[in-house]
């Protein structure tokens, strides 16, 4: 037994001596662990994040939508001073010569044939659009069409292998998620700023006619104009648009218009050259109490209407002045701005019902809208 004993405890101070050698000199032989079909493979720690990205970081979603963002430059010739030819104007002001004026925004690349959504206010009157391409590409651009009821407009450009953002559904978005604003501030470059949604549905801005702007404390600044707001996935959520500032830069209030406004707008304007809206011909108003007693409504939600165009849609339907309009095709309505997109959304020459108070009464009426005007252009 004593012998048993002995070798036993010889073989296990052997095993530990060599275990311990091996430790010493190639501990990586300890960390190798058999696999299927006899292949050997390391113990790795796994990398932080997915694919070696730091955990938090947006560097996927900032490298998937910034290759569609495009810087644009635009030029326009300068109005000559009708009295510069005047020998008497030029001895009291001199002679005034004329400059070029020069525009900067950003746009975003939406189509493999070359359509970019932007500002229709980095654009506007523009002699000349030049558009400068995230891998230095630079090319001219023409106005395929603009909207100035939402500040949008198309440009195409005749390029190849265009890389292009992906449209998201900016109804998805909820106020805290995570957004980024892709643009050319100031002219210093791409760059990329990141931020939250701080609200949804703003309007009542008197920036543009139809207003349902996301806004975000992105920091958007001049040159961001009609740039990408994109989601954690690179996804295209909305255009920038504007920027509530005191100072000329950003303090943390930007507006940008949601990807389903504009979807609509690229959508009329490459089919039909015009984005076609619905209009019924009426002078809405905010519900007051003093408007509300002065008409002798008894509403206290919808949109007064202080006047009716003489044979226009509203009127041939038996809209009158005094009426309040509580809903659109079966959509309430608590606000001028929300009055508007109702009806604009409505197709021109298809009937669509308006709940309307009227006194104690409330009317369901048979509403057939005409088309739109187009707006008359607005100097910024």
């Amino acid at each position: 037994m004593r012998r048993y004993w002995l070798i036993f405890s010889q073989t296990v101070t052997v095993v530990l001596a060599l275990w311990f050698v091996v430790a010493t000199l190639k501990p990586e032989w300890l960390n190798r662990r058999p696999v299927q079909g006899g292949v050997v493979s390391l113990v790795e720690a796994p990398a932080s994040g997915s694919a070696g990205v730091p955990a938090g970081s947006f560097r996927v979603a900032a490298q998937k939508a910034a290759a569609a963002v495009v810087s644009i430059n635009t030029s326009k010739a300068a109005q000559k001073n009708p009295h510069a030819s005047d020998p008497w104007f030029r001895f009291f002001f001199g002679d005034q010569g004329s400059q070029p004026q020069a525009g900067l925004g950003s746009g975003v690349i939406v189509s493999a044939d070359g359509y970019i959504l932007t500002n229709n206010h980095v654009v506007e009157d523009a002699d000349e659009i030049e558009v400068i391409l995230n891998d230095a590409r630079r090319t001219k651009a023409k106005v395929i069409g603009t909207d100035p009821d939402t500040d949008l407009a198309i440009l195409k450009i005749g390029l190849d292998r265009l890389p292009l953002i992906v449209l998201g559904s900016s109804d998805a978005l909820q106020v805290g998620d995570q957004v980024l604003a892709i643009g050319n501030p100031f002219g210093v470059g791409q760059t990329v700023t990141g931020g939250i949604v701080s609200a949804l549905g703003r309007n009542q801005l008197g920036i543009n006619t139809f207003e349902n702007f996301i806004q975000t404390d992105a920091a958007i600044n001049p040159g961001n104009s009609g740039g990408a707001l994109v989601d954690v996935n690179g996804n295209l959520m909305g255009i920038n648009t504007a920027i509530y500032s005191r100072s000329g830069g950003s303090m943390g209030i930007g507006f940008a218009i949601p990807v389903s406004t504009a979807r609509q707008v690229l959508e009329g304007i490459i089919k039909d050259g015009v984005v076609t809206r619905g209009w019924i011909g009426v002078e809405p108003g905010e519900l007051s109490p003093e408007l509300a007693e002065t008409f002798g409504v008894k509403a206290s939600q919808g949109v007064i209407i202080t006047g009716v165009l003489q044979n226009g849609p509203a009127a041939q339907s038996g809209i009158r002045p005094g009426d309040v309009i509580a809903s659109v095709a079966g959509k309430p309505v608590n606000n001028v701005s929300e009055l508007l997109s109702g009806v604009a959304a409505l197709k021109p020459g298809l009937g669509a019902k308006f709940s309307v108070l009227r006194g104690n009464e409330r009317l369901e009426l048979d509403v057939t809208p005409g088309t739109r005007p187009r707006p008359r252009a607005v100097q910024r």
